[in-house]
């Protein structure tokens, strides 16, 4: 029987010889296949420019179905439907739009190391602060570099410290 070719995006296999190679991969049902495989990866922005841009379809307003399905130059999209995808993408261009915002207005983790370096060694060198007190320290609200606090799910051993202290009870003995 020989080899044979099997096309992933056309769901069907043939005998594997450079004509029928050739003749598959140049056609017109190769080329709508691998279109609608690829059009299954779009973001949401692009899926809506081209639904836009598109007239509705008769034939799928009448009938509710139409026989090109995805191979149908007009639009499939209802009115609820091209509402939901328009604040879909709405709402990822808020969030990324917000991501940029909070990564200007963030510090590094970079930066915040190297000023709280440069603040322990002041008061280090002051004498208000030796080397055994630091850990007794008073964090504040810019302790704590905003990047630490947006982690969810962390491990109580990763968790940064409160802003207070540690609350200990007077009557935990250990050992």
């Amino acid at each position: 029987m020989g080899k044979r070719y099997y096309c992933d995006y056309c769901d069907r296999s043939f005998q594997d010889n450079m004509h029928n190679r050739k003749k598959h991969l140049n056609g017109v049902q190769h080329h709508r296949a691998k279109k609608a495989w690829f059009d299954n990866f779009r973001d949401a922005a692009a899926v809506l420019h081209d639904e836009q841009t598109k007239k509705p379809c008769r034939r799928f307003l009448q009938r509710g179905i139409c026989d090109f399905g995805p191979n149908c130059r007009f639009s499939h999209m209802s009115e609820q439907e091209m509402f939901n995808l328009q604040r879909h993408v709405q709402g990822e261009r808020q969030s990324i739009e917000e991501s940029q915002e909070r990564q200007l207005r963030g510090r590094s983790i970079e930066d915040w190391l190297s000023r709280r370096e440069k603040r322990r060694s002041a008061l280090s060198s002051e004498g208000e602060l030796k080397d055994k007190d630091m850990s007794e320290e008073e964090p504040t609200d810019d302790d704590v570099p905003p990047q630490l606090l947006s982690v969810p799910d962390l491990p109580p051993s990763l968790m940064p410290p409160p802003l207070g202290r540690w609350k200990l009870r007077v009557e935990t003995t250990w050992g």
